[in-house]
């Protein structure tokens, strides 16, 4: 999970600790060009690249991370 870019990995790190439920939600508002407290100090192009970091990992979880709406 590195980008060579710290504060993508220090975002991706803190949003991942978080749990898949978070993961899920932040993604969907990051799909919507949502500019959301957590990613704040990134740049457009950094906030892409988390985007991208972060579907890569959910891919990994495919359907065993399960999520729950209301």
């Amino acid at each position: 999970m590195l980008t060579n870019d710290k504060q993508v990995d220090s975002c991706l790190e803190n949003i991942c600790n978080q749990g898949c439920q978070t993961v899920t939600t932040i993604i969907q508002q990051l799909e919507q060009g949502e500019i959301i407290n957590i990613v704040k100090s990134l740049t457009s192009t950094q906030r892409l690249k988390l985007l991208q970091e972060l579907k890569s990992i959910m891919a990994v979880y495919g359907d065993s991370c399960i999520v729950f709406s209301d």
